[in-house]
């Protein structure tokens, strides 16, 4: 990748990445301390994703005229928002650690979430090699997102069951819905920031954030 943006882009897809491994870790191990660590190292995200917008800006600024270099840090720019939205989610299945939430799982709900994770990880890894490589192949992505979409499907059923207190439930609900959507932020990422398309890709559907 040649521009310092360019490798800010990547440390935030590397950050987004860890905490939400960190964050489910926290989850499902009870370990509170983690947890809070996890949704204090939001604002750093936060903050490192107004640092690039910042200097998105600035070269926009540098080289009006030049058209694909502004198409190129325009799709660039677009791309920052689900990048702080998807360590929000993360953000949030740490909150739900700090409050004990993983200890009063069932063991079927523990073991989905954890897969989960993993699928999503893999996506935003995904993702993340999508834009440092230049592909314009999301088709992995998509097939990916629909085992996440799977998955929470039999979270959903595992919450119906009933076997958890209902507080316990409406959040575990929540979880389904937070990885679902780290899913399809991955995918959209993965389409707009492609180089090889000439404009941002036509976003994933989802429910909104």
């Amino acid at each position: 990748m040649g521009s310092e943006i360019e490798r800010e882009v990547l440390r935030l897809f590397a950050r987004v990445t860890e905490a939400l491994a960190r964050a489910t870790w926290a989850l499902l191990s009870a370990d509170v301390s983690l947890g809070r660590s996890v949704v204090e190292g939001d604002e750093d995200i936060d903050a490192q994703v107004q640092s690039v917008e910042e200097g998105i800006w600035h070269e926009l600024d540098a080289i009006v005229g030049a058209s694909a270099d502004v198409r190129r840090l325009v799709r660039l720019l677009s791309a920052l928002s689900e990048l702080e939205r998807s360590a929000d989610l993360a953000e949030h299945i740490a909150q739900r650690a700090v409050f004990g939430l993983g200890g009063e799982m069932t063991p079927v709900s523990r073991g989905i979430v954890q897969r989960m994770s993993e699928v999503a990880i893999d996506m935003w890894r995904g993702a993340a090699e999508v834009y440092a490589s230049g592909s314009a192949d999301v088709l992995d992505l998509d097939e990916t997102d629909e085992e996440l979409d799977i998955l929470h499907d039999r979270l959903t059923v595992e919450v119906a069951a009933g076997s958890m207190h209902p507080p316990v439930a409406a959040q575990v609900t929540l979880l389904a819905r937070f990885y679902e959507r780290l899913g399809d932020h991955a995918v959209n990422l993965s389409r707009r920031l492609s180089p090889a398309e000439g404009r941002p890709g036509r976003p994933h559907e989802r429910a909104p954030d």
